[in-house]
C-alpha cells in the first residue's frame, strides 16, 4: 500500500530533478517546461501536506501567471531565436524527459486523489481567501511589499541587460536639454 510519505517523497524527488534540469538546461524553452513540472510537483507536495489552498495558489500564481511572464520575456528578448540558430537539431527525444516526469507526477496525483485512506488523512481545516488576505495585508505586509520591489528590480535589470548595445550607446549620447 502506498503511503502519504512515499507519495510526498516521490513528488519532492520529481521537483528536485526538474529543478536541476531547469538550471542545467541549455535551451530556455526546455528549462521553462521543466520549471512547470517542478512547480506542479511542489504543488502536489503542498497538497499532500494538507494545504490544498497553498497548492492551488502554487498552480494559479506560479505555474500559471509567472510562467506566462517568463514566456513573454523569452519572446521579448528573442532568446529562443538565438538558441534555435545555434542549437543542434533534436527529434522527439528531447521531449521524453519532461513527458516522463509529468506522467510520473500525474500518477502520484491520481493515486493521492483516488486513495480513500489518504483522503481521510488529508482533510484539512478550511482556510478561505479572506484569512489569507488578512495575513498578507496584516502582519506580513512588509514582506509582501519587499518581494514586489525585488521582482520589479529584477524585471528592470533584466530588460537593461538584454537591451542591444546600439540602443545603450545612443542613450549614453543623450545630453540634458537635448530634444527628444
Amino acid at each position: 500500500m502506498i503511503t502519504i510519505n512515499t507519495l510526498f517523497y516521490l513528488s519532492g524527488l520529481l521537483a528536485i530533478v526538474a529543478s536541476i534540469k531547469v538550471v542545467t538546461g541549455k535551451q530556455t524553452i526546455h528549462a521553462l517546461l521543466y520549471l512547470v513540472v517542478s512547480l506542479l510537483a511542489v504543488a502536489v507536495c503542498f497538497y499532500l501536506m494538507g494545504a490544498p489552498f497553498a497548492a492551488g495558489l502554487e498552480v494559479i500564481v506560479y505555474a500559471g501567471a509567472i510562467l506566462v511572464l517568463f514566456v513573454f520575456a523569452v519572446m521579448m528578448f528573442g532568446l529562443a531565436q538565438d538558441e534555435h540558430l545555434h542549437a543542434p537539431k533534436h527529434g522527439a527525444g528531447q521531449w521524453l524527459g519532461p513527458i516522463f516526469l509529468s506522467v510520473l507526477l500525474l500518477l502520484v496525483l491520481i493515486i493521492a486523489i483516488s486513495n480513500s485512506e489518504i483522503q481521510q488523512v488529508l482533510i484539512p481545516k478550511v482556510i478561505d481567501a479572506k484569512d489569507v488576505g488578512i495575513l498578507l495585508y496584516g502582519p506580513y505586509l512588509l514582506a509582501v511589499e519587499i518581494a514586489s520591489f525585488l521582482l520589479l528590480a529584477g524585471l528592470v535589470s533584466g530588460y537593461h541587460y538584454a537591451k542591444p548595445r546600439q540602443a545603450m550607446q545612443s542613450d549614453d549620447n543623450f545630453q540634458v536639454g537635448d530634444e527628444i
